[in-house]
């Protein structure tokens, strides 16, 4: 398993990352988290949910209820523009830390 702080640090560009292929609905981000990490990555609803309101506050989330046939109302959730900028910051600094991470981890002792 993936530490909840790891977790926690990971959580906006992961939601800003799956809502940029698309809309989607809170118990299909955790379902795509999972599935994505194989297993190793578990969210709640009570961990999910919170992060989409403050993005949603933040302005780089929007959402909408939708009703499917033969299903209850859903809340679906997609990027705006904003987060779309967002999510190349997030990804540059992520690719930095694993950068330093890398080259840490690759550091030869004598």
């Amino acid at each position: 398993m993936i530490s909840k702080t790891l977790t926690a640090a990971s959580t906006k560009p992961l939601i800003l990352g799956i809502l940029k292929q698309g809309k989607s609905y809170g118990y299909l981000i955790i379902k795509k988290i999972k599935e994505m990490s194989g297993g190793r990555m578990e969210w709640s609803d009570g961990m999910l949910y919170p992060v989409l309101h403050r993005l949603e506050k933040d302005g780089l989330i929007r959402s909408e209820w939708i009703m499917a046939d033969d299903t209850r109302p859903r809340k679906y959730y997609e990027t705006t523009a904003e987060g779309k900028q967002a999510l190349v910051a997030e990804k540059e600094q992520w690719v930095q830390v694993n950068t330093v991470l890398s080259q840490i981890w690759d550091i030869k002792t004598t």
